[in-house]
């Protein structure tokens, strides 16, 4: 074979690689689409939120803000060691 022909064998190979992945990945988004289809047409979800997860939420946001409060002199400590052991001011 000449090298004009392995050239040519070349690009084919790597046209025809990349239609088979790209066929395969739309096949995929296909095959997902489908499958979340039937699992919300089986599965619904209640998109109201409930009082209970409205406290939940509040809960976690003012535990998030106490747990800020009690590290806060830690993470001073910590940073006030570090400089002691580096020497800097």
């Amino acid at each position: 074979m000449t090298s004009s022909e392995l050239m040519f064998e070349g690009f084919n190979l790597m046209f025809a690689g990349m239609g088979f992945v790209i066929f395969f990945l739309f096949l995929l988004i296909y095959a997902i689409e489908f499958a979340s289809k039937i699992i919300n047409r089986f599965f619904p979800e209640n998109e109201s939120p409930t009082s209970s997860q409205f406290n939940q939420s509040q809960s976690t946001t003012v535990s998030n803000v106490d747990d800020i409060a009690r590290l806060r002199p830690v993470i001073v400590a910590a940073i006030a060691h570090h400089r002691r052991q580096q020497g800097l001011k």
